[in-house]
């Protein structure tokens, strides 16, 4: 029987574990909601990217699709939304995984800033700052793709975060830190601390 080529390769098993697992921490942690975010890994000149409407918390096997970097192809219509940002990542940067995630706090800033300035010491080691992009809707993948060449994670204006790394594991790191930094922020304002007493 002929292989399904929207199936993943070689290494596919140990991917589509990764996947499976690292979407079940991002809901666990509250960084996307049922049906929203997406992930992908780099397979050579194709990705392996979660299916559109996919749920990260319940990823399956056939939530999983295998489509071109540079081109279209008999799976790119079951791929995520998000599938051209993915792309342009994969086309610009060296990263080996993306995950676009919705992390509540970080979205909220996103919204009154054009960069967020973590003030916990973790946050500020690993993040530094993350700039907040506002493009016209078709020039989010290449302002994502080429802001992600300076920085490892980056948030689209009241939208959510797109994180990239050589694994999973690293983008899950920055959206996970990138968040937490969020609600040290806006604990922070809550409690009326001005940046002189952080």
């Amino acid at each position: 029987m002929p292989r399904d080529e929207t199936e993943p390769k070689g290494n596919g098993d140990a991917s589509v574990a990764e996947l499976i697992e690292i979407g079940r921490d991002l809901f666990l942690s509250r960084l996307v909601s049922s049906h929203s975010g997406n992930m992908s890994l780099r397979q050579g000149e194709k990705l392996l990217i979660t299916r559109r409407g996919s749920m990260l918390g319940r990823l399956r096997r056939d939530d999983l699709v295998v489509t071109g970097i540079f081109k279209d192809d008999e799976a790119t219509p079951l791929a995520s939304r998000e599938l051209a940002v993915h792309r342009a990542i994969y086309q610009h940067t060296e990263a080996g995984a993306v995950i676009h995630a919705h992390p509540p706090h970080a979205i909220a800033l996103s919204l009154v800033r054009e960069e967020i300035q973590p003030l916990d010491r973790e946050g500020k080691i690993l993040l530094a700052a993350v700039p907040v992009l506002s493009p016209p809707p078709d020039e989010v993948p290449l302002s994502v793709s080429l802001a992600l060449k300076e920085h490892p994670i980056v948030m689209v204006k009241g939208h959510g975060s797109f994180a990239a790394g050589s694994r999973l594991q690293d983008a899950l790191l920055w959206t996970s830190a990138l968040e937490a930094s969020c609600q040290v922020i806006c604990v922070a304002r809550d409690m009326g601390l001005s940046h002189q007493q952080l």
